[in-house]
């Protein structure tokens, strides 16, 4: 028996497209991450739009983001931006909430705010 990916086990694209809006929505509301919200454009479409891609193919669903614009290269796309352990934070902040708004098990937030974890950590291109 194959085991179920984060994507399924969430229940989909309709769930990782939530996921994606409600971490830009506490963003955009949480004036406590505002440098956060000021490193991204004023218009977060595409930014919605990117990471709903890359979140698809990282929780194990289609590759929208490969398909459209190669391996995300994750670092590279993120050195213009000054990321440091407290942007890093910000980043964690939204989607720690985020993630805890999710119905599912509490094993399956765990897991997944570790690897979101792990991946922001990752991002930092500063040191301190």
């Amino acid at each position: 028996m194959q085991e179920m990916t984060p994507y399924e086990l969430l229940g989909g694209a309709g769930v990782v497209r939530w996921l994606t809006d409600r971490f830009y929505d506490i963003m955009e509301s949480d004036p406590s991450v505002k440098p956060l919200r000021d490193m991204h454009p004023a218009d977060l479409a595409a930014s919605r739009e990117k990471l709903y891609m890359f979140l698809s193919g990282w929780l194990g669903g289609p590759q929208l983001f490969i398909e459209k614009f190669g391996h995300p290269r994750l670092r590279m796309r993120h050195m213009p931006f000054a990321v440091d352990s407290e942007a890093r934070d910000m980043w964690m902040k939204c989607m720690n909430q985020a993630v805890n708004e999710l119905l599912c098990e509490d094993w399956l937030k765990a897991k997944l705010l570790e690897a979101f974890y792990n991946t922001a950590d990752f991002m930092r291109n500063q040191q301190e």
